[in-house]
């Protein structure tokens, strides 16, 4: 009898965790064939995304890249906080290329030793608009190379995301202007 409600106790333990970890698999998210770094690299304008906590409040939101000679990506993440008038913040994540073959698939390193995943799920012919995504699609950024898109452009890019999983209700304008 002792065995018996051993194994119980554990399976109703254990149950509730094994539904949980099968409910939350996504499908990967898809990434692009082939990104030349040289011509992804530079400013983008972040026009849309799901939030992650240091963006809630940011306007003039550019991330830049810089491809470093061993590789990696210098990453300047800049935005006013709260108002164009805010506070500029200022983050310097390491872009580290997993992918080699076709350079879509990075990780995100704000802080070692830990890494975010950062997929280019999206980028248009002339790599003037990308996708960045994420497999647990928690987070995104639509960014383009201008601080404002066409709302045929961003209806397409929403429309991407609801096709790969995302909840596009969740996806928040970010504000930009530019000059001042």
């Amino acid at each position: 009898m002792a065995i018996l409600e051993r194994m119980r106790t554990k399976v109703l333990f254990l149950a509730p965790l094994i539904l949980a970890a099968c409910a939350s698999r996504q499908p990967p998210m898809p990434t692009v064939p082939n990104v030349d770094l040289d011509r992804f690299m530079g400013p983008w304008y972040v026009i849309a995304n799901i939030p992650t906590f240091i963006e809630e409040r940011a306007h003039n939101a550019v991330e830049k890249y810089t491809l470093n000679p061993d590789g990696t990506i210098n990453t300047e993440f800049t935005f006013r906080d709260g108002s164009f008038d805010g506070p500029e913040k200022r983050y310097n994540p390491t872009g580290y290329v997993v992918n080699r073959q076709t350079n879509s698939t990075w990780d995100m390193q704000f802080i070692w030793p830990f890494k975010s995943e950062f997929l280019i799920s999206y980028l248009n012919p002339d790599y003037t608009l990308t996708i960045i995504g994420r497999t647990k699609r928690d987070y995104v950024w639509i960014m383009a190379r201008s601080p404002s898109i066409a709302e045929s452009e961003y209806q397409r890019a929403l429309d991407f995301l609801s096709l790969n999983g995302y909840d596009v209700r969740l996806v928040k304008r970010v504000p930009q202007k530019v000059g001042p």
